[in-house]
C-alpha cells in the first residue's frame, strides 16, 4: 500500500504545526489516525486536525509505508528522474514509483560521424548489424552539419546502408522511433540540438500522421517529411490499395506548409495506394 502524495502533502503540514479544517480531512486514513491517537480533532463545529506528538507520526509512517521523511518521499514523487537507490534511501521500497531506468534511443549510421558525449568527443561507427544506443541523450551533440533521420520502421533502420542512394547528398545519423516508450526523449533530444531533423516513414496516411502528430507539433520548422523523387512511379507501380482504403486521416491537410508533403498526400490520393517505406531497401 502506497501513501497518497495527496495526504502525504496534508500531512507533512501537520508534521510542521499547522492546524488543517477537518473538512479539508475527510479521508479513511486520517479517521484511522484520529482514531488511533496520532492525530488530534480540536473543536465541534469548525473543528481542526492537529499534530501533538510528531514521533507518533514518524513511526506509523515508517512502519506502514516505510516512509523515512515525508518531505523527500513528497519530492520523489515531483522529481522527473530519480534512481532506485535514492527510493530506497527515501522509503525502503525501490518499488515506490515508476522509475525510467533505460533512458535513450538508438542510433545507427553508415559513415562515422563525431559527436560530444559528456563534453568528450566521440566516433559513432557501429558494425554492420549492431546499434548503438545512447543512454545520457541530454549531453549528446552531433556535428553541426549531420542530419537526423527519424526512421519509423524496425527494418529499414537495421538496413540503412541499403537505402544509402537515398541519402547521398547529406550527413545522416539515424535514430529509431521504437522502442516507442523512448520517442519522448528523442523529440526531447531534437529539440536541443541545432540539427536539422528529417522524418523517414510510411508514405501513406498513417505514416504522415505520425509525423505531424508526433514529431511536427514538437519540432516545428526545423523538420520534413522525406519524399523520394520518384515517389510517384515508386506508389503508382508498388503502392497498396488496401492500406488506402482502411487508413483515416488522422490530421488537418490545410495546415501542412510543405509542398513536397502537400503533393505526397496528391499523389496518395490520386492512385489511392499507399507504399511502405521498407520497399526502398534495395
Amino acid at each position: 500500500m502506497k501513501l497518497p502524495i495527496t495526504i502525504a502533502e496534508k500531512l507533512l503540514l501537520l508534521e510542521n504545526g499547522v492546524a488543517i479544517p477537518s473538512s479539508k480531512l475527510k479521508y479513511e486514513m486520517i479517521s484511522e489516525m484520529i482514531s488511533e491517537g496520532i492525530l488530534y480533532k480540536l473543536g465541534k463545529h469548525k473543528s481542526t486536525v492537529q499534530l501533538i506528538k510528531p514521533e507518533q507520526l514518524k513511526l506509523y509512517l515508517e512502519n506502514r509505508f516505510s516512509i523515512k521523511d515525508l518531505s523527500i518521499y513528497i519530492e520523489a514523487h515531483k522529481k522527473e528522474n530519480i534512481t532506485r537507490s535514492e527510493l530506497v534511501a527515501i522509503s525502503s521500497d525501490s518499488k515506490l514509483t515508476k522509475v525510467r531506468t533505460f533512458k535513450g534511443f538508438l542510433v545507427n549510421n553508415y559513415t562515422p560521424i563525431q559527436a560530444k558525449l559528456n563534453e568528450d568527443t566521440i566516433t559513432l561507427n557501429p558494425k554492420p548489424g549492431t546499434f548503438q544506443f545512447i543512454f545520457d541523450f541530454e549531453y549528446f551533440v552531433p556535428e553541426l552539419d549531420v542530419v537526423i533521420i527519424g526512421v519509423e520502421n524496425p527494418e529499414n533502420f537495421r538496413y540503412i546502408e541499403k537505402q544509402k542512394y537515398l541519402f547521398n547528398k547529406m550527413k545522416p545519423l539515424f535514430v529509431s522511433r521504437y522502442p516507442q516508450n523512448q520517442s519522448k526523449d528523442l523529440i526531447k533530444w531534437i529539440k536541443s540540438i541545432p540539427n536539422n531533423y528529417l522524418h523517414f516513414g510510411d508514405f501513406d496516411f498513417a505514416g504522415i500522421g505520425i509525423y505531424l502528430n508526433e514529431f511536427k507539433k514538437h519540432l516545428s520548422g526545423k523538420t520534413q517529411f522525406f519524399v523520394p523523387e520518384n515517389i510517384e512511379i515508386l506508389i503508382s507501380e508498388n503502392g497498396n490499395k488496401r492500406r488506402y482504403d482502411i487508413q483515416k486521416i488522422n490530421f488537418d491537410i490545410h495546415s501542412i506548409e510543405e509542398e513536397k508533403l502537400i503533393a505526397l498526400i496528391s499523389t496518395i490520393n490520386k492512385y489511392k495506394k499507399g507504399l511502405d517505406q521498407e520497399m526502398l531497401i534495395k
